[in-house]
């Protein structure tokens, strides 16, 4: 019997996807779990494996064609089809799905590329570019024309790497000719970017996500001078025995489902008007992406030891940025961990990502003066590491109190650590 080959939802607020790349064609044999073609979307691109072994009989979606989840973009088995793919164009679905994204990362999007700014002379190219608003600024800060820089991304797209590299090896553009910079100058003009599909059910779902849940804000301090000396300690070690650099995401990742095991509401959603206790703990942990950002979800994370939640953690990293997840690794979480500390702030305030009842933003970790009492009550000033998170929970669910106490258990678990690492 033919087997329909669907586009995958690549995490739960995907709803489209576009088609980069057939790696086979018809009439090819193909074998269950082999890469059978390449996607985009606005979060990230993946290969997508067969679901079946046998022949590719039908192509139905060419490359470059955007189509909604669960279409049928070929087929398996059956007659071959001597009829040539038209493009498939997604439509406005009838209804939104109800799951939301974590918000506490910029999505960079891409979907729709204007013209850069004609004020700009050295930017007049009309060809098509695909880069993201922070590579058209970098471009326009520089004077470079987009169109002579080759693009590494997916489909030609221009990363930020990209221009940067064409920045140090040719250096800025020339400035504009005398004769225009002696003319009077024009108002200069704004770059207007439509929203793109996606960005606009991102904001959906943000608006909705604060309309649904009345979110608090808690923040926290926590001395992690102990976890930076275990780790500057047994780095070396632990990379070269078990082959996964020695980060501190693991160390909270175990302090985050040592306090959900505890206080399990706090791994809790609201359904139908009743409280559903998940089972398994669902670690999502947010991976920033040149082109985006995706959630993977590490699955029943209360089951494994540091060294598990190590490696599934790099793993699931390194996987996502080589467009090698699978649909089901970025769905499903039932508590999220967003690392905004990453690009220096000192702590954000996520929005949830529902349907889950609290997130966990991770703050910036940098040295502060502290005051230290002894036993007998002695005050000292020490240089400490420390680091602010920011539980964002859904009050509906969730009190004060029990937040109080999962934020105390994980304090607690950092400041005191005195588990093996493997």
């Amino acid at each position: 019997m033919p087997t329909n080959v669907i586009m995958p939802q690549m995490g739960e607020s995907i709803f489209e996807g576009t088609i980069t790349k057939w790696l086979k064609k018809a009439g090819d044999t193909v074998q269950k779990d082999e890469p059978l073609f390449e996607i985009s979307t606005d979060k990230v691109d993946a290969e997508i494996p067969s679901p079946v072994t046998g022949i590719l009989s039908e192509i139905r979606v060419p490359v470059g064609a955007t189509v909604e989840i669960n279409a049928v973009v070929a087929v398996i088995g059956g007659a071959l089809s001597a009829s040539t793919p038209a493009p498939a164009a997604a439509t406005q679905p009838a209804s939104i799905p109800a799951a939301s994204v974590l918000a506490a990362q910029p999505v960079v999007s891409a979907s729709t590329q204007p013209q850069l700014a004609s004020t700009q002379p050295q930017l007049t190219s009309t060809q098509a570019v695909r880069s993201s608003p922070l590579v058209r600024r970098i471009a326009r800060e520089n004077n470079l024309d987009l169109s002579q820089i080759a693009g590494s991304g997916s489909d030609g797209r221009i990363t930020k790497e990209d221009v940067l590299l064409h920045l140090s090896q040719h250096g800025p553009g020339s400035s504009a000719p005398q004769a225009e910079l002696a003319a009077p100058q024009a108002p200069a003009s704004s770059e207007v970017v439509p929203l793109s599909r996606m960005r606009a059910i991102i904001a959906q779902r943000m608006v909705e996500s604060k309309q649904i849940s009345p979110h608090v804000h808690s923040v926290y301090k926590v001395d992690m001078t102990r976890i930076v000396r275990l780790r500057e300690r047994e780095k070396a070690r632990f990379e070269q025995q078990h082959g996964v650099k020695l980060t501190y995401m693991p160390f909270i990742a175990a302090a985050a489902v040592q306090a959900l095991t505890k206080f399990p509401i706090v791994n809790a959603s609201l359904e139908n008007g009743s409280i559903h206790y998940h089972p398994n703990i669902n670690l999502g942990i947010a991976v920033a992406l040149e082109w985006g950002l995706i959630v993977p979800v590490i699955k029943q994370a209360e089951e494994r030891s540091f060294l598990g939640l190590a490696r599934a953690v790099a793993d699931l990293a390194a996987r996502a940025r080589a467009k090698k997840l699978q649909p089901d690794e970025a769905s499903g979480s039932t508590f999220t961990l967003t690392n905004s500390g990453i690009f220096g702030e000192e702590f954000g305030t996520p929005i949830i990502n529902q349907p889950e009842s609290a997130i966990l933003a991770i703050g910036g970790l940098r040295k502060e003066p502290v005051v230290l009492t002894d036993a007998e009550g002695n005050d000292t000033i020490a240089i400490r590491s420390v680091q602010y998170f920011c539980l964002g929970f859904d009050h509906r669910t969730i009190d004060g109190a029990d937040a109080g106490k999962f934020m105390g258990e994980f304090k607690r678990a950092l400041e005191t650590w005195d588990r093996q690492i493997g």
